[in-house]
């Protein structure tokens, strides 16, 4: 793993990251010609979107969605996400000093499409689907970020400088379908052909957890429209996934990347380095600066919830947080609550940070089993009570709260399934409350889409008093209004406060 972990920050040299913007930002040239083996391709990708996952987009997410504040006296409150708490979505476009998740996807799309291209032309199937269905995740990512942009056009390098923009509904159906070629390109591999093993840094090789892997995908895609109107589409996919017959994510299947850290400098896992120690092991500006919110200490509080204990660190017995953009010496480090991690827990993994050497969560199965739980209340699967409560057992076992636990937390009319008023709003309750920190551009996705928005306090430093003055969505980079103009003021006047992506009615 070590030599794995060399192999991938051989081709990040030159990267960096800070605790303000995205993990290992990377820049790559598509038009370059290379023979590295797709063996060495895979784990470099693979790295490259978690990193995008669980930095910038996570960062984004925490703040829109409630769990991320700051200490007023932190040592880096004046930056640490200080676009997001301000809605500064305009401020995010900018070539210098913004959030360059546009670049990265595309870059990292790139990557995908060259593992594609070269697994094909050796017949090597595994690799090929995995590279498709990795496309679809960046694309369907890229449509809930900033709703139409290029699909059939795109990846071509210096052969299209300026793609052609697709309507958003489009690139999602296009990217559904790359998924699904992606499972038939696995499961058609043949027995002699090249597959991957440890250079696969999710699953080493499990070509069947890559299946329910994409599968689950498509059922969160699903999801995602199930307020737009598409019904009949999703029940012809939802018959696809059926006939395929390999299921989703379950009990103990998570996505998590680890392509070997260590306790070196880069080489540990990203978030650890950011918000807790550096490979010295001092503590880092990040962990000093973050705090969660206090509506979401609230929100544990209320439900007696024991992963609250795993996730922070009391201050004089009790848990505080802070409201979004406070200013005020009352919200002081000293204060409010960090971080809680292995040297404040007794020297034992907490809730979110673990190790120097923890995997990063591309997708868990709390997650999945949330989506499930979801599509049964809607009727697209059955038994969602059951779903829901599996859920928050994996939440508790990735939290490190003890699952016996779990018995006297439900018997709570506040968190049990049966007893609830709204069952759907329960179950995203529970969601956010398990994606805190890990996902949290999924959580932000679920308010959006279902108009929970409101329900969160709004940013002291919002430029606007009008309650659901909240970001829709992401503006496109300055650097694609210069280079492909014409398609960019197709799109015509978007404004991130009222304009929605298609999925969101």
């Amino acid at each position: 793993m070590k030599k794995l972990l060399s192999l991938i920050l051989i081709v990040l040299a030159g990267t960096t990251f800070t605790a303000c913007d995205s993990f290992l930002d990377t820049n790559v040239n598509p038009n370059a010609p290379t023979d590295v083996p797709v063996e060495q391709k895979l784990p470099n990708a693979l790295v490259k979107t978690v990193n995008l996952e669980t930095g910038a987009l996570n960062q984004l997410g925490a703040v829109w969605v409630g769990y991320w504040a700051k200490a007023t006296d932190g040592p880096v409150n004046t930056s640490l996400f200080r676009l997001e708490e301000t809605y500064g979505v305009e401020a995010m476009s900018f070539d210098r000093d913004g959030r360059p998740i546009w670049e990265d996807s595309y870059t990292t799309l790139v990557n995908y499409k060259d593992i594609e291209n070269s697994a094909a032309a050796t017949g090597d199937l595994a690799y090929v689907g995995i590279a498709k269905i990795m496309q679809g995740w960046h694309f369907m990512r890229l449509v809930d970020l900033y709703n139409n942009v290029p699909f059939t056009d795109a990846l071509q390098g210096s052969k299209n400088v300026t793609p052609k923009y697709e309507d958003g509904q489009q690139v999602y159906d296009g990217a559904m379908n790359l998924i699904t070629a992606g499972i038939q390109d696995i499961k058609a591999a043949p027995a002699l052909s090249k597959k991957p093993l440890t250079d696969d840094v999710i699953f080493k090789g499990n070509l069947t957890l890559w299946v329910k892997f994409a599968n689950t995908i498509k059922l969160r895609a699903l999801l995602r429209q199930s307020e737009a109107g598409r019904e009949g589409y999703i029940n012809d996919e939802l018959a696809k996934i059926k006939q395929e017959g390999s299921g989703f994510l379950g009990i103990g299947e998570s996505a998590l990347v680890n392509p070997g850290y260590q306790v070196t400098a880069g080489g540990q896992n990203p978030f650890w380095d950011a918000y807790y120690r550096n490979q010295a092991g001092a503590l880092t500006t990040g962990y000093n600066t973050l705090r969660p919110t206090d509506y979401l200490v609230q929100q544990y509080k209320e439900r007696n919830d024991p992963r609250l204990p795993k996730l922070y660190k009391a201050v004089n017995g009790d848990y505080v947080g802070v409201p979004l953009g406070a200013t005020t010496a009352d919200f002081s480090m000293a204060k409010t609550s960090a971080l809680l991690g292995p040297n404040e827990n007794g020297n034992q993994p907490a809730a979110l940070l673990k190790s120097a050497q923890q995997p990063s969560v591309l997708l868990s199965s709390f997650e999945s089993l949330f989506l499930q739980a979801e599509a049964a209340e809607r009727g697209w699967l059955s038994g969602a009570g059951q779903l829901y409560e599996e859920a928050i057992k994996e939440s508790f076992k990735y939290m490190n709260v003890p699952t016996a636990e779990f018995t006297v937390y439900n018997l709570q009319p506040s968190v049990n399934f049966a007893l609830a008023p709204n069952k759907m709003e329960r179950i995203i309750e529970q969601k956010w409350l398990a994606l805190n920190s890990i996902s949290s551009i999924e959580a932000w996705n679920d308010f959006r889409r279902l108009n929970y928005l409101s329900k969160l306090p709004q940013s002291l430093q919002s430029p606007s008093s009008d309650p659901d003055f909240r970001p829709r969505r992401l503006t496109y980079r300055q650097s694609e209004v210069y280079t492909n103009s014409e398609e960019v003021a197709k799109q015509g006047a978007i404004d991130p406060f009222r304009s929605r992506v298609f999925w969101n009615k």
